[in-house]
């Protein structure tokens, strides 16, 4: 006897409808599209620093994943930031590390996006001038060609560091460049100064720049990272994002022990960038505090102030609220999993310390 000759076919058609999509929930991605906001270092391109650098490195996702048959695909872009809101936009990624600025741009807009922990926090800007330049700080750039590239976390801290300074973007010349363009510009002589990371320090070395501002220690100025996922894909597979933020989580617990400190260093210290000037960013810093994953009073406060100073320097039209956008969810359920709810410090809005530095649990 046929099931249409006992219930009706229309029925059967609606209990397909609804018991299908149920259904292909149950199947697992065969690929998990990782969006890295840089166009990476080195062939195949790698990671240049934070936590993630480590996951790729160590292979902490595909060892995650590695029994499931799931491939993790890692997608750089030299369009940084304005480029992974693209594939966001399409549907062509899944996660990302993002720079502050251009993950809150997306969300502004309507990307569906989640910042589902923190990456990369206290990085730090610097500028570079020529070495026969008459720039000493930054209230010389007044008038000035500089460079950085707009859209990105950089654009950000500059209007920041600019507003400390007395200075607004209208009072410089800005050139909108990406990176390795604005490196060129500058060794040609374009440009009168250039706000950047780290590779401004080779030029430093090669006696072809000036470092004179850097952020570090100015809470005010500090670049935060997220882990982003794309909300439908979150929506399918809870079970898959809780396994991406576990492992990105135990990367980060490695990295976080002194005792690996000389071997993150050599993973972070990649192109242009060198051992030495790692460590001089670091400056005797401990790990934890650049690789912690938590949202803390800190990094909760800046994340706000991001969203609203990107209103305030009109960099986005609307604003919101940084609970609709945050779910710490799976990074709560991570951390109390592997025993290390306790294990990162916490800070306060002004920077203060809440609980103590990290070891090893």
């Amino acid at each position: 006897m046929s099931i249409g000759k006992v219930i009706p076919r229309r029925l059967v058609l609606a209990l397909l409808l609804v018991i299908a999509p149920q259904l292909a929930l149950a199947e697992p991605p065969r690929t998990i599209r990782f969006a890295v906001s840089s166009a990476g270092v080195g062939n195949p391109p790698r990671i240049q620093t934070g936590a993630l650098a480590i996951a790729q490195a160590h292979r902490y996702l595909e060892q995650e994943f590695e029994k499931d048959g799931i491939e993790i695909e890692w997608v750089f872009f030299k369009g940084q930031g304005p480029a992974v809101n693209e594939a966001f936009s399409s549907g062509s990624v899944d996660f990302a590390t993002q720079g502050g600025l251009p993950s809150i741009v997306g969300r502004s807009v309507g990307l569906k996006t989640r910042a589902i922990m923190v990456t990369g926090g206290r990085s730090n800007t610097f500028l570079a001038v020529r070495p026969d330049s008459e720039i000493a700080s930054i209230a010389d750039l007044k008038g000035r060609r500089v460079a950085f590239h707009k859209g990105t976390a950089t654009h950000l801290a500059v209007n920041r560091i600019l507003e400390n300074n007395g200075l607004a973007e209208r009072d410089l010349r800005i050139v909108n460049l990406e990176p390795q363009t604005a490196l060129a510009a500058f060794q040609s002589d374009d440009l009168d100064g250039l706000f950047g990371g780290l590779t401004l320090f080779r030029l430093r070395d090669l006696g072809l720049a000036r470092v004179v501002y850097t952020s570090k220690g100015d809470v005010d100025a500090m670049q935060q990272s997220h882990v982003l996922v794309h909300e439908p894909f979150a929506e399918q597979y809870p079970d898959i994002v809780q396994r991406v933020v576990k492992a990105i989580v135990r990367a980060a617990h490695w990295g976080s022990l002194e005792e690996n400190r000389d071997e993150v260093i050599g993973l972070w210290a990649i192109g242009s960038v060198t051992e030495q000037v790692v460590r001089e960013d670091l400056d005797d810093e401990p790990l934890s505090l650049r690789l912690t994953p938590l949202f803390d009073e800190l990094a909760v406060v800046s994340d706000q102030q991001s969203i609203d100073d990107s209103v305030r320097y009109r960099l986005i039209r609307r604003g919101f609220l940084l609970d609709d956008w945050k779910d710490d969810r799976f990074l709560d359920a991570a951390l109390k999993e592997l025993g290390l709810e306790d294990f990162w410090p916490t800070h306060d809005a002004k920077g203060n310390l809440i609980t103590g530095v990290a070891s090893n649990p």
